[in-house]
């Protein structure tokens, strides 16, 4: 056998040893274990203490958007009461708190819990249409205790799993399909000025300081999809209806996907040279305005390593909205001292756990912002 091919030999045998020591070590780090616990006690954990965000269970703040339509809800619903098997949850144990942090099954939670709490009135049912309208309190009572009693599975992620083998769980769970995102569908599809405007507003420097983006929502254009939001929903606020030529766009009625794909057609078809100009003026003002203003940026606190969309989309269209009723606008005294560098507990922005895009809500968080920076302004 000559000497190359012995070191080859070895060189693989090294490559063996060394892909194993790394399986060994990954395999630690995402430890679990499988549990089922009834409705009921999931949807208490969620919501107890969540208002002060202790709650056993959560969300965190990189799932804070609640996209999910009325359909998709009901037939969760109508799922569990037919019997029929719903996917598991998968929960990450927090070393420090011991916390179970949602890392998939966010949307499905706030389902049951938006339905156990008579939020959520179902619709559309094609076998139990009969349940149409209808709320959590308006079933039988042994049928209410029947769905409270619906074990669901939980994979549970040790504490050993730290916040990145947390993310990389998440990205793949969320990214094993092509699917384009919508902000990436819309750059191939509703090609125009605007789109060409969006994109470029979204590679502003300031923009990317005060506005973290999660690794899991790394190069899928997430800072084109917040600016875009920022243009839309400071333009048709306080109602968010959209009226054009061809387009008649209601964002509770089509959805944010949809009433954001409204409006770039609409803005594509017409966007003079005057109001991109001006758009472009008010979106450097907001950022100045945030960059001295909010000691986190777009971040819930210093200690976040993202931006939550229902973040962003109060403090950058509230300052706005704020700016533009007092251009030379000054705040001070926004946070106690010993909050600066929280951003959360005296200045305390009304996200909510369900529907966060339904107009109320977004205009209650919007006008939160607002008013507080307006009664604190120099």
């Amino acid at each position: 056998m000559s000497k190359a091919v012995k070191q080859d030999i070895i060189t693989m045998a090294e490559k063996q040893i060394l892909a194993e020591d790394q399986i060994d070590e990954r395999r630690q780090e995402i430890d679990y274990d499988t549990r089922e616990f009834t409705i009921e006690f999931i949807v208490n954990k969620y919501l107890e203490k969540d208002d002060d965000d202790f709650s056993e269970i959560y969300v965190p703040e990189y799932q804070r958007e609640f996209v999910w339509d009325i359909n998709r809800q009901s037939r969760l619903i109508e799922s569990i009461i037919l019997g029929l098997p719903i996917p598991v949850l998968f929960v990450a144990e927090i070393k420090e708190t011991g916390r179970l942090e949602i890392v998939d099954g966010s949307q499905r939670v706030r389902t049951l819990a938006a339905f156990m709490t008579n939020q959520l009135q179902l619709r559309n049912l094609r076998i139990l249409n009969g349940l149409n309208g209808s709320c959590f309190k308006n079933l039988a009572p042994s049928r209410q205790r029947k769905f409270k009693n619906t074990p669901i599975r939980m994979i549970v992620l040790s504490d050993k799993a730290d916040e990145k083998v947390r993310n990389d769980m998440f990205d793949r769970i969320n990214t094993s399909s092509l699917d384009l995102t919508p902000m990436e569908t819309r750059k191939g599809v509703y090609r125009g000025d605007f789109t060409d405007f969006i994109f470029d507003c979204a590679t502003n420097k300031k923009l990317i300081e005060l506005c973290p983006i999660g690794r899991y929502f790394q190069d899928r254009n997430e800072e084109a999809e917040l600016v875009l939001r920022f243009f839309a929903f400071s333009e048709t606020y306080p109602e968010f209806n959209l009226s054009g030529e061809n387009n008649q766009a209601n964002l509770e009625r089509t959805g944010v996907a949809r009433f954001l794909d409204e409006y770039v057609i609409l803005k594509n078809h017409h966007f003079p040279n005057e109001e991109k100009q001006k758009k472009l003026s008010d979106f450097e003002r907001m950022l100045n305005f945030v960059q001295k203003t909010f000691p986190s940026g777009f971040k819930r606190n210093h200690d976040s390593d993202s931006t939550a969309r229902p973040y962003f989309e109060a403090i950058s269209v509230g300052s706005h909205l704020a700016l533009e009723q007092k251009p030379n606008l000054t705040v001070q005294n926004l946070w106690n001292p010993s909050e600066i560098s929280n951003q959360t507990d005296y200045f305390r922005i009304p996200i909510g756990r369900y529907q966060t895009h339904k107009p109320q809500n977004m205009k209650e968080r919007i006008d939160y912002v607002k008013d507080k920076l307006l009664s604190q302004s120099l």
